[in-house]
């Protein structure tokens, strides 16, 4: 076994291997970059090198450090986690040579899985149901609009080095054919140094489904079942699930075949994943193989009790696998949601900066976190921009979800945009509930993007009862904190009117031994917590329901954040709430005449110079933010009055890149 190995990556993934190879006694090295200095994952490794710039072409992806680092401090082996070079087999063959392990499998089959074409002309060989599609690499637009014309639109144009849902576009006509082929190739030469795309039909109402496999070097080859992962955004998986809630063991079984034959031809080792489209009927395309860990690896951990990442390295010892086919199963459900630094109700745009609070919630036998970030960290517009993933695991369906709904509304995120409510509001939709999962689930289910949840109107007056409830705690403790003048002491309030969205609404609180009876409108609300002042998340039951709700401070009032609802309210006294109505009502300022920048990022290009007039639709430019190219385009019609940076600038979100007239 190894006594020292080497995390060549960054972040929870990172963080994630360190976890394993402490409990294996196996010491630890880190690489980092000028701008992971301080990470988490530099700081709790036993070594940490710096690697160089902040850019990753310039620090985790030069081979050559990496095996510096290596040599520096003896680390015998490398665990390259996923993204970066966990699927170079330039990679891999610079280890070998410099006699350094590599935790993953060998380079033939890296380099035969890792081209997507290649990948799919071996998986037709060895038996495997493939997706119809050209599978040659694309010249130019002819090119492509013939082949699109000739498969049947809609198709699917994609990186043949691609992954992560970087260097893909669907496209449904000539027009889309053209601009997504630009797109996907600027992405895929950004992201992998290769902008070979190719072209194949697009299943419409189909479900992302993979099979995670693991072989030895001995002949062994098993999988460890299916994830679910169909809820994806601009192809990014979202929330993954283990197993799927749509497959019959019978396919279950002929899926799990079919990854292993593959796995088997190109004589594969480690861990890897099949990833297969399926349609409504239950039949199976292969679309790739992923030859390192998934992301969404824990959720197979939890479901059959084994830990990847100590397979891998086993396996990369020359250890046999520990178990057979026949000693896989599946106990209970595990649901996992991927927390991202990015702003859902601006379309889901990247956010960075320093994240001011972070406060998970605890895990236990049911809860899961996986994370590289802490309090006081920063969000890099660098990397990825993943700030967790959290992961629940129950009985069944109905109670994972349950549990990470609560797990949700308990993960404290602040200084920067986070996606959490959008993740809540998915898992209470309630064709997700049912499990109806098709891959087009959120452009399906949030059409005109994510603009929160609407609480219905029992939750309302139950979140109103929950901060009057703390307001009268807070404002009983003022009231015995301030000057108390013979005959003039302030007397107890507990009539409240709470203002949320220019309505307001009645509340009168009487305090109990373990919470409060508290009267919203016309209805009754019977609140036992352990809630203390200082305690911005308030846990506890209504009428004998649990609700876990943050309740934040304002400058005026409080902010509720719950299960994908985000409300302001104000809690007044009786007068106050009349004064209000006096108030005047300030109007946002038109910045219909500007183009701002919706994110901090690089201006690729500009497709519009001064006195040129466009129309609405028309692309303007394009930003890139955390490896995803951003094309920006006109509202409405317009004339270009002045464009205020050039192609190539740093931009800062909010920042105006020009003006119309």
């Amino acid at each position: 076994m190894f006594s020292k190995i080497l995390i060549a990556n960054r972040g929870e993934i990172a963080c994630r291997v360190i976890r394993t190879a402490r409990r294996m006694d196996i010491k630890t090295v880190a690489v980092y970059s000028e701008a992971d200095a301080n990470a988490l994952h530099a700081e709790i490794a036993d070594e940490a090198v710096s690697i160089g710039p902040p850019p990753s072409a310039e620090s985790y992806l030069v081979i050559d450090r990496i095996i510096d680092a290596c040599r520096r401090t003896g680390a015998e082996a490398v665990h390259p986690g996923y993204g970066f070079l966990s699927e170079k087999p330039a990679f891999c063959e610079a280890l070998k040579a410099a006699g350094i392990a590599f935790i993953g499998p060998d380079v033939p089959a890296i380099a035969a899985m890792g081209d997507k074409i290649e990948s799919k002309k071996l998986a037709h060989a060895a038996g495997v149901n493939t997706v119809p599609g050209h599978m040659g690499v694309i010249e130019d637009d002819g090119e492509a609009v013939r082949i699109a014309r000739d498969i049947g639109y809609p198709v699917m144009i994609k990186a043949s080095a691609g992954g992560g849902g970087k260097g893909m576009r669907i496209a449904g006509n000539d027009d889309e054919v053209r601009d997504g082929l630009r797109s996907a190739r600027n992405e895929a030469r950004s992201s992998f140094s290769d902008d070979r795309v190719f072209i194949e039909k697009f299943i419409e109402q189909p479900r992302h489904i993979e099979i995670q496999i693991m072989a030895d070097g001995h002949g062994n080859t098993i999988y460890l079942n299916e994830r679910e992962c169909s809820i994806q955004r601009r192809h990014q998986k979202v929330i993954e699930e283990a197993p799927s809630p749509f497959l019959s063991g019978r396919v279950r079984r002929l899926m799990g075949e079919q990854a292993v034959a593959l796995a088997q031809k190109v004589d594969y080792r480690s861990a890897g994943t099949v990833e297969f489209i399926v349609d409504a009927k239950q039949n199976f395309y292969f679309l790739e193989m992923n030859t390192r860990l998934q992301v969404e690896h824990p959720v197979t951990e939890l479901i059959t009790g084994l830990d990847l990442v100590e397979l891998m390295i086993r396996v990369a010892a020359g250890e046999r696998l520990p178990i057979s086919q026949e000693d896989v199963q599946i106990r209970g459900w595990a649901i996992e949601a991927r927390v991202y630094a990015e702003d859902p109700y601006r379309n889901f745009l990247p956010s960075i900066g320093r994240i001011t609070r972070y406060r998970p919630p605890f895990e236990d036998r049911n809860i899961r976190i996986d994370t590289g970030v802490y309090e006081g960290g920063e969000i890099s517009m660098y990397y990825d921009p993943m700030i967790a993933k959290i992961c629940a695991h129950g009985l069944d369906r109905q109670t994972a979800i349950l549990y990470l709904s609560h797990a949700l509304d308990a993960f404290q995120v602040r200084g920067i945009g986070h996606n959490i409510p959008f993740l809540a509001a998915v898992l209470h939709n309630q064709r997700f509930q049912d499990g109806r999962l098709t891959t087009n689930f959120i452009a399906e289910e949030f059409p005109q993007g994510f603009k929160g949840v609407d609480p219905d109107t029992v939750t309302r007056e139950r979140l109103y009862a929950i901060v009057a409830y703390v307001h009268n705690r807070i404002a009983e403790r003022n009231r015995t904190l301030s000057g108390q003048m013979p005959g003039y002491q302030p007397r107890p309030q507990n009539y409240w009117r709470i203002r949320c969205a220019g309505i307001m609404t009645s509340v009168f609180v009487v305090e109990t031994a373990d919470g409060a009876d508290v009267r919203v409108g016309g209805q009754l609300f019977s609140l036992a917590t352990a809630w203390r002042l200082v305690d911005p998340l308030w846990v506890g039951t209504i009428d004998g329901r649990k609700m876990v709700v943050q309740v934040d401070a304002l400058p005026n009032g409080y902010r509720l954040m719950h299960q994908g609802i985000d409300l302001e309210v104000q809690v007044l006294t009786q007068r106050a709430a009349e004064l209000y109505d006096l108030m005047p009502v300030r109007t946002a300022p038109d910045l219909s005449k500007r183009l701002l920048s919706p994110m901090p990022g690089l201006l690729v290009s500009l497709a519009v110079e001064v006195g040129q007039d466009v129309k609405a639709g028309q692309e303007l430019c394009a930003v890139e933010a955390m490896k995803m190219e951003n094309v920006l385009r006109a509202e409405q019609d317009g004339t270009v009055k002045k464009i205020h940076v050039q192609a190539g600038s740093s931009l800062a979100v909010d920042e105006v890149i020009m003006e119309f007239e």
